[in-house]
């Protein structure tokens, strides 16, 4: 895999580590900015609607704009929003900075996805999916766990400074890895924006799109309440927390380099394993969630499934908006965090049922039941590849 790749994963990994730390430095953030965790809570509300509603309109803007500035100037815009968020008193300030940092991560990942797609041979946009989403998982390995940390030691001011550090290395390689005027040229000798647009009308891409959506919903209800498990049920301490958190990055890490080799010629295959287990993994994990080490090796299997899965059906995104060479990137993005916002939502709306702390793993578990029920019968449709029609 080229070098440029895996500079835009270390961006990806710094954005990343900003939209899944906070749900660890809400608490500091209410206290400091005098509103209540509810309220701090729409900070994550607003960073991922940013992203679903950003993407598609920031990939348009940008489609005719350099694919190296374009990387370069969102990539320095988040950094400049977490440098303010870091030093503002004002709560609407800071809620607007996450707004722009969605809009930011929403435009680069957009931008940096369908790059990826063009720096490897038509074949192997999996396995270059698989770098890109390696910076996301190991922002949940590492990243997560560092800022929460650094968070308790030092604040969460900390923690937005660190992200905007993180941001200049990889800011800097950008520059001198991504070769430049590439995204331009393709946009003027491509299809029009209007062309582009019209692909969301193609029954196979909203089909990929529609299961990207539902597996990402599926993996972030389980991943978003994993504390309460740990603690509640399983009884563990809040230090074991983290190393739960690790285990699903770590899983999900060797999910998506399994799947990003895989994925390219046997989709089929990848998703008739995968989602299986993945389907009885959700129950067996509330089943056994009161037994620490079926707990522990259960979230790391979990992991790995639900993005060897999910990084799958990304890919097949990627290749059934091959007709939308400037926008396919952000198609892509709108299905995982529509997934991220949504499976949330279902999870939270069973803590109160007599299902408890364990209820977001069963909603998990009916998630990706809904996907396969939908996938099974049109399996063939979706391991298809477009230039090929048949992709073994």
């Amino acid at each position: 895999m080229p070098l440029p790749l895996y500079l835009l994963a270390m961006a990806v990994f710094a954005m990343g580590t900003s939209e899944f730390m906070l749900a660890g430095l809400l608490p500091d953030i209410a206290s400091d900015l005098d509103v209540t965790v509810g309220t701090a809570g729409v900070l994550t509300s607003a960073f991922a609607i940013g992203m679903i509603v950003g993407a598609p309109i920031v990939a348009a803007l940008a489609r005719n704009w350099r694919r190296r500035s374009s990387l370069l100037g969102f990539l320095l815009i988040f950094a400049a929003a977490h440098a303010v968020g870091a030093v503002t008193a004002s709560f609407p300030v800071l809620f607007a900075t996450r707004v722009v940092a969605a809009l930011a991560n929403a435009g680069f990942l957009a931008v940096a996805l369908t790059a990826a797609a063009t720096l490897v041979p038509p074949g192997k946009k999996g396995r270059a999916l698989a770098v890109l989403l390696s910076g996301t998982t190991g922002a949940t390995i590492a990243g997560v766990p560092g800022g929460s940390v650094l968070g308790t030691l030092l604040g969460w001011r900390a923690a937005f400074w660190a992200v905007a550090a993180l941001c200049l290395p990889a800011a800097l390689g950008i520059l001198k890895g991504i070769p430049a005027g590439r995204a331009k040229e393709a946009a003027a000798g491509g299809p029009a924006l209007r062309a582009e647009l019209a692909q969301l009308a193609r029954p196979r891409l909203i089909l990929v799109m529609l299961l990207g959506a539902l597996v990402n919903a599926a993996t972030f209800a389980g991943f978003t309440f994993l504390a309460p498990v740990v603690t509640d049920t399983a009884g563990l301490s809040e230090l074991w927390i983290s190393v739960v958190l690790v285990l699903f990055g770590a899983g999900s890490f060797a999910g998506v380099t399994v799947a990003g080799r895989l994925s390219d010629q046997h989709p089929g295959r990848v998703i008739a394993v995968g989602g299986p287990l993945l389907l009885i993994g959700w129950p067996a994990l509330a089943v056994l969630a009161d037994k620490p080490v079926a707990l522990l090796a259960l979230v790391f299997v979990q992991g790995a499934l639900s993005f060897a899965l999910g990084s799958t059906l990304i890919a097949r995104v990627l290749y059934e908006a091959a007709g939308a060479p400037t926008m396919a990137g952000s198609y892509a993005t709108a299905a995982l965090n529509v997934g991220a916002v949504v499976g949330p939502l279902i999870a939270a709306s069973t803590l109160g049922t007599g299902a408890g702390n364990l209820g977001p793993l069963w909603s998990s578990g009916v998630l990706v039941a809904v996907a396969l029920l939908i996938a099974f019968p049109l399996r063939t449709v979706i391991a298809a590849d477009r230039s090929t029609e048949v992709l073994q």
